[in-house]
């Protein structure tokens, strides 16, 4: 009797995880691996997922606007998504929660030669505009350049597709919205053509998350999402405390990014990392969706707790 209970006491106080040492998890990438995604590479080559119990398959999507819908249907775990497409999306009706931060910073810029006639924003009136995605884009063309006395109707907007910087380097477009500070800026120096960048978040737009963890909003009581983020969470602290040996883990699994590019676009990539990936900015959220109304993006506001949560 007395072997009995101090077996019952031994397990007891065993440490109790909620995911099993071999639970498998879908994660829909947004694009390609890239920097990025460096967060969830290194929680997966460092074996934090892992350690969590958990066995993490990270999908590089076919066509990147599938993930947020496989994810809103069930046929996915999770997927990386955006802030701004986000709150679009749970108007439209999808089931989703964000329920971890990846980039907590914008990546999204204006991006103009560096030595070219564009000094200032008021100087693109009348001038020819790239874009790759329509909607958010514009709308944060339109914010930007509003109060240079600047609208939509004063440009001649072209949709470059994601030839972003090869229109602008060729002369197609005097500026280019959508490029991402630290691969388009960083492309541009490669080639020996240099870019200055106007940030949104210093030109009227409110900051918000680029790069998202979602989930299906019906989902969120799946017993792997608390261990899922947990590991993100040591993830970051890993990469943020050792850069070098995490660019090596991270090149080990990627050996076709070792090159001057992404070796650039990660050293860009680095400080925008969120370093709490569970913590959720309630205030942050809802000044975004505040703009995203005022931009006519989404019809009303709603409560930040209808598309964010911070699993506790």
């Amino acid at each position: 009797m007395k072997f009995k209970y101090i077996i019952c006491m031994i397990f007891f106080f065993l440490p109790i995880t909620t995911a099993g040492a071999t639970e498998k998890m879908t994660v829909l990438l947004d694009w390609f691996v890239n920097p990025d995604h460096a967060t969830l590479v290194i929680a997966q080559e460092k074996g934090f997922f892992a350690k969590h119990g958990l066995d993490v398959e990270l999908i590089a999507p076919a066509d990147p606007n599938d993930p947020p819908k496989l994810v809103a249907a069930g046929k996915a775990d999770l997927a990386i998504s955006y802030q701004p497409q986000l709150h679009m999306q749970v108007e439209q009706g999808l089931p989703l929660k964000r329920i971890a931060t990846l980039v907590a910073t914008p990546l999204n810029s204006l991006v103009v030669l560096k030595d070219g006639p564009i000094k200032t924003l008021a100087d693109l009136k009348g001038k020819k505009i790239g874009y790759s995605v329509g909607g958010f884009e514009t709308a944060l063309l339109t914010a930007m350049l509003a109060p240079h006395g600047i609208k939509l109707s004063d440009l001649t907007l072209i949709n470059v597709n994601f030839s972003l910087s090869p229109s602008l380097l060729s002369g197609q477009v005097d500026a280019v919205v959508g490029a991402f500070r630290n691969f388009e800026l960083n492309q541009m120096d490669i080639e020996g053509y240099p870019g200055r960048a106007f940030y949104p978040e210093e030109e009227g737009v409110p900051a918000y998350d680029e790069l998202i963890i979602i989930a299906n909003s019906e989902k969120l009581d799946d017993p792997r999402l608390r261990p899922f983020v947990a590991a993100l969470e040591d993830a970051v602290q890993f990469l943020v405390n050792h850069p070098g040996e995490s660019w090596q883990l991270f090149v080990k699994g990627h050996p076709e990014l070792d090159d001057d590019l992404n070796r650039r676009a990660w050293a860009a990539t680095l400080p925008r990392f969120a370093l709490r990936p569970a913590a959720l900015d309630t205030g942050r959220y809802e000044r975004f969706s505040a703009f995203m109304e005022a931009q006519g993006l989404i019809t009303k506001t709603r409560p930040v707790s209808d598309y964010a949560v911070a699993l506790d």
